[in-house]
């Protein structure tokens, strides 16, 4: 059994975090953080947690944190910066939900963040807490930058076509949708009920924050520079991230069938858990892993043509987040990769 704090545990990723962390096996949650809620009982904010969780938020202190073995960030971008190395001074294991140290280059972090980044001395040891990609290193690691929503499915959908040289760089295209929540928990306009309701709108167009994170971890996977259009879109949903990744098939690609593309995709996902490459046709809805820390995949030829078609789906505060978050510390500590995340999605 290993002790844990989480830091900033009023958010939805927060709340996520307690869901999954209450029903682990090995895991006993000691101090969760609030600056706004200190002293208020969690299960006050949030009644889910009711009989399963006796704590109450607490004002963050290094030294109780240092005394957990690890701690979770869910707070917003620059709050880890401070507090991750005195952490790691005292042996604690980080696991930063943010963005503050996904990003190997603090200077396109501080163009894309819109502030200097505050512990760049950081990043030559932090490792980017993608298991598919990363498991050997996230055993060993002290620091984990756990994935964006965003960048978990694109990448994930697109690195088996990269790997094995079968598309072209120069012209790859993310179409994806998310919803609600992946705008967090404060109040903002946009989120309300009667603006993103019955409606669905691109945004970011210019430029998402989690383009640089998607394009270093795929020019990563092809020692090559890549050429990305990233188009997030806010749909009328709570939980979910659709990708839709095209592109152009090598000459050499064009001539294989599309069980050859389908049988590539089920050989490099065949050890994963959390990778689901679904049959020849189908179409992987988000609501089939709503609550769930599956990605679930499915690879489309359409006309048999010169393109392919690659449709990635996760949960955004699981798989996107808290769930890829527990992932990662089972992969540090030895546990079960699966252990506090088998919950089954919630249909309908």
């Amino acid at each position: 059994m290993i002790k844990v704090g989480i830091v900033g545990g009023t958010g939805y990723t927060g709340v996520e975090l307690l869901r999954l962390l209450t029903q682990h096996p090995e895991v006993d949650v000691s101090v969760i953080t609030s600056r706004s809620e200190a002293g208020i009982p969690v299960a006050d904010m949030y009644p889910n947690l009711r009989g399963h969780l006796d704590l109450a938020f607490s004002e963050p202190d290094v030294d109780v944190l240092g005394a957990c073995d690890a701690v979770f960030f869910a707070t917003p971008h620059g709050v880890a910066h401070a507090l991750a190395a005195p952490l790691l001074a005292q042996g604690t294991r980080v696991i930063d939900l943010s963005a503050d140290f996904r990003i190997k280059d603090p200077q396109i972090w501080a163009h894309w963040y819109n502030q200097a980044h505050g512990a760049p001395e950081l990043l030559p040891e932090a490792v980017y807490g993608l298991p598919e990609v990363n498991r050997n290193a996230i055993k060993d690691a002290r620091l984990i930058a756990v994935p964006g929503c965003y960048p978990t499915a694109v990448q994930l959908g697109y690195l088996p076509l990269i790997r094995a040289g079968l598309i072209a760089l120069d012209s790859l295209i993310a179409d994806c949708k998310s919803g609600v929540s992946g705008a967090g928990r404060g109040a903002k306009v946009g989120s309300l009920l009667c603006e993103a309701s019955e409606s669905m709108k691109a945004y970011s167009m210019n430029g998402h924050r989690h383009l640089p994170e998607i394009t270093q971890g795929l020019q990563e996977a092809a020692q090559s520079s890549v050429n990305l259009l990233f188009m997030p879109h806010l749909t009328p949903m709570i939980r979910g991230i659709h990708a839709s990744l095209y592109a152009t098939l090598t000459p050499e690609a064009q001539r294989m069938t599309l069980a050859e593309l389908q049988a590539v995709f089920e050989q490099t996902y065949a050890q994963e858990t959390f990778v689901d490459v679904m049959p020849l046709g189908s179409a992987p809805e988000t609501r089939s892993v709503r609550g769930s820390n599956m990605c679930r995949i499915a690879v489309h030829r359409p006309q048999e043509g010169a393109h392919v078609c690659v449709l990635s789906v996760i949960d955004n505060l699981v798989k996107g987040a808290s769930g890829q978050a527990v992932q990662n510390l089972n992969i540090m500590f030895g546990f079960a990769e699966d252990a506090g995340l088998k919950q089954v999605a919630l249909l309908p």
